[in-house]
């Protein structure tokens, strides 16, 4: 078993597995509880380029060959990233393959001259939620409202003091060998 990230695109048909899978996500937990009249859905809210250098990325974790989690991020100012399809493969999760994409897609924010990090995530994955918070994301919501009631989790993250604890050549190196 190889596990190791490739950049890519999410046109790349090596990212069906995540856009479907994010897709169905997306619409089983969802529907249309958070999308506007007229909008379009969140899979489709972004166009591919958007994921690309030099203001954002689209990684994929691949294990043999297929995709089993991934990520992307894009500008959001000039000195934040905001994190999008944030995926593990369903069969896999619980072990540790989003802590091991979120600590990549970190490291390449920081190489791409990042300082912060923006996401936000929905009120019904409560598992995002946790996972933000166990990796020193600060929530920018409060916990009283209604965990049903329909809203946009934002989170944010300063990289300063990560990147001094670590070098982000290190961080991938580690996710890799993994």
């Amino acid at each position: 078993m190889s596990d190791y990230f490739l950049y890519t695109t999410p046109l790349d048909p090596l990212a069906r597995p995540l856009i479907e899978g994010l897709t169905f996500e997306y619409d089983s937990r969802y529907g249309d509880v958070l999308r506007e009249p007229g909008a379009p859905r969140e899979i489709d809210r972004y166009a591919p380029e958007v994921f690309a250098p030099p203001h954002g990325n689209f990684v994929l974790l691949l294990r043999d060959g297929i995709a089993i989690g991934g990520g992307a991020f894009m500008r959001h100012d000039e000195r934040t990233a905001e994190l999008k399809r944030v995926w593990t493969h369903g069969a896999l999760r619980r072990q540790g393959l989003a802590s091991r994409v979120l600590a990549e897609l970190e490291a390449q924010v920081l190489r791409q001259g990042y300082e912060r990090i923006y996401l936000t995530t929905g009120f019904r994955q409560p598992e995002a939620v946790g996972l933000y918070r166990s990796h020193g994301y600060t929530a920018l919501f409060g916990d009283v409202a209604d965990p049903e009631t329909p809203r946009k989790l934002p989170f944010e993250k300063h990289l300063a003091q990560w990147s001094a604890q670590a070098r982000p050549d290190t961080v991938l190196s580690e996710a890799v060998s993994r």
